[in-house]
């Protein structure tokens, strides 16, 4: 067990990292938004609070170190969904890693962004009262999909 939490935990993070890159390769070659994770710091700050959905994050009461904490919150949830994909694949596949896994795993974890955070922060289930909503969901998919092919290259490399 704890061999699938180590190697877990370190899928999760190569795909955070493949994901993070992905956001900067954006933002240098199409000038997209870099990733802003303090009102992700905020929404984690209210949780334990009974806060879970906001009309406006931006409104909520601030939190001095929500950057840092949204940082933190964003590799947890990435080790979390490394650990959670490693358990339900098990020691099998961390030996002989297939990508199909790996990418319907990444896609299906859309889902926590569009149901929980995306709402919790005031933006609508699947950034439907952002002004393109369209374009945020392609991107998110795009993300996870990186994020799938950072998690399958770690364990590549971990097998």
């Amino acid at each position: 067990m704890a061999d699938i939490l180590w190697r877990g935990a370190l899928i999760g993070i190569g795909g955070t990292v493949l994901m993070d890159l992905w956001a900067i390769l954006l933002h240098k070659l199409l000038g997209h938004d870099l990733p802003n994770w303090a009102p992700v710091g905020r929404w984690f700050w209210h949780l334990p609070k009974g806060r879970v959905f906001h009309d406006s994050i931006a409104e909520a009461e601030p939190f001095a170190n929500e950057l840092a904490l949204g940082w933190i919150g964003h590799y947890a949830v990435g080790i979390l969904y490394g650990v959670l994909l490693a358990a339900f694949m098990g020691s099998g596949w961390l030996a002989a890693p297939t990508f199909l896994p790996a990418f319907v795993w990444g896609i299906l974890t859309v889902a926590a962004g569009w149901f929980l955070l995306q709402p919790g922060l005031g933006i609508g289930w699947a950034a439907s009262r952002l002004p393109d909503p369209t374009r945020a969901r392609i991107l998110n998919l795009a993300a996870h999909t990186v994020f799938a092919i950072g998690m399958y290259g770690t364990a590549r490399v971990l097998a």
